[in-house]
């Protein structure tokens, strides 16, 4: 159930589900949420009714809260998804100011193919070797629309967690997998990019160990600098020798979210010289850093690099969590706390963009990359 405090009063919340798909009637249906870490299949509500009809169905001990909850067949793959085919957002209430869930199942989404990558998506390669790292990772590679008729150059963003990109087939996500649609955004944009998606490492602990820069909990050598070394020393002068790209930092960016926020700011301060533009969405700057110190220990000609430089960072007003170790942690406050102190430095060109609504998914970067992209092109991309 949702976390509460101890004796705080629970509720009774009724699920009204109205069945408009005549594919699925009499399967068994179900609800995950927060209120059960989103753990499936979840909460059996009953059977799907017949089309035009309800079934009506009641969960207990409710906490007072936002009640988040997906509708499911038995797995992420079988969950209420739009007419595009992506599985369709959480619906959520206020409880105890309503306690009357209503869903329409529509559509589902193992009705539609498994990818909802662009065919502009490609897999540059299954296992391309990080020498520093000396591990294979996974490179995914967006080419606008047109590139092959043409000689045109092209801008390029290198991008962190590249499963979660393109795709919502290898996405991944405690709610269900949920992809940024990169490639979508830039299909619909008027200037184009070159996006260079790099995978994350398989478990949690590896992907915070390649990500991470400073010891912190568990990672006790972190090898975040070893990474960003692979990418400037390997990735990117593969990318610009069998690519048409503007090479130079002013038309390349680095982008990420999370812990990997973290290390592309670390990208920005570490190689002002080779990342133009630098996007920080939700930086996990509470896992340790030391960037402002970087900053004043860096060299004169460095600090010329990073006047030229823009951040974006982004963050949500509900991207709350507690550490064991840091108590409550505010994602937005300790972004904007670091931005005010950048800004004092009279350096980069800085942009701060505050979803009052938003959380640490998926979800939310995907709406704040279509407002990075807008912003980056118009002011930065004049091609």
């Amino acid at each position: 159930m949702m976390q509460s405090v101890k004796d705080e009063k629970k509720y009774e919340v009724t699920v009204e589900v109205h069945n408009t798909n005549p594919d699925h009637i009499g399967k068994e249906c179900y609800l995950t949420g927060n209120f059960n870490g989103w753990a499936m299949p979840g909460y059996k509500l009953g059977n799907i009714p017949s089309v035009g009809e309800n079934l009506h169905a009641v969960i207990a001990d409710v906490a007072a809260g936002t009640l988040e909850v997906k509708l499911n067949r038995g797995d992420w793959k079988s969950c209420l998804a739009y007419g595009d085919g992506r599985i369709a957002e959480a619906i959520s209430i206020e409880v105890p100011e309503k306690k009357h869930l209503r869903i329409r199942a529509n559509h589902w989404r193992d009705e539609f193919p498994k990818s909802t990558a662009s065919p502009q998506v490609h897999l540059l390669d299954p296992a391309f070797y990080l020498p520093n790292l000396a591990v294979h990772r996974r490179l995914w590679i967006y080419i606008p629309k047109g590139y092959e008729n043409t000689d045109k150059m092209y801008p390029v963003i290198y991008m962190h967690d590249g499963q979660q990109l393109f795709d919502e087939a290898i996405s991944i996500g405690r709610a269900g997998p949920v992809e940024w649609k990169v490639d979508e955004t830039i299909d619909a944009a008027e200037v184009k990019a070159i996006v260079v998606g790099i995978d994350h490492a398989d478990s949690y602990n590896e992907r915070l160990d390649e990500y991470l820069v400073k010891p912190f909990d568990t990672v006790e050598a972190p090898r975040g600098l070893l990474y960003l070394r692979d990418i400037i020393e390997v990735i990117k002068p593969f990318i610009d020798r069998e690519y048409r790209t503007l090479a130079t930092a002013r038309y390349t960016a680095v982008a990420g979210s999370s812990a990997g926020g973290l290390i592309t700011l670390y990208a920005g301060l570490c190689y002002p010289e080779i990342f133009g533009t630098v996007a920080a969405f939700s930086p996990s700057l509470w896992m340790g850093n030391d960037l402002l110190e970087r900053y004043e220990a860096m060299p004169t000609d460095m600090k010329a690099h990073v006047a030229q430089q823009a951040y974006y960072f982004y963050a949500g007003r509900r991207e709350i969590r507690q550490d064991k170790y840091l108590g409550k942690i505010d994602l937005a406050a300790d972004m904007e706390k670091f931005v005010s102190f950048f800004a004092k430095q009279d350096t980069a060109s800085l942009k701060t963009d505050i979803d009052p609504h938003g959380k640490h998914g998926a979800l939310y970067w995907q709406r704040a990359f279509v407002r990075f992209y807008d912003w980056w092109t118009k002011k930065y991309i004049v091609i």
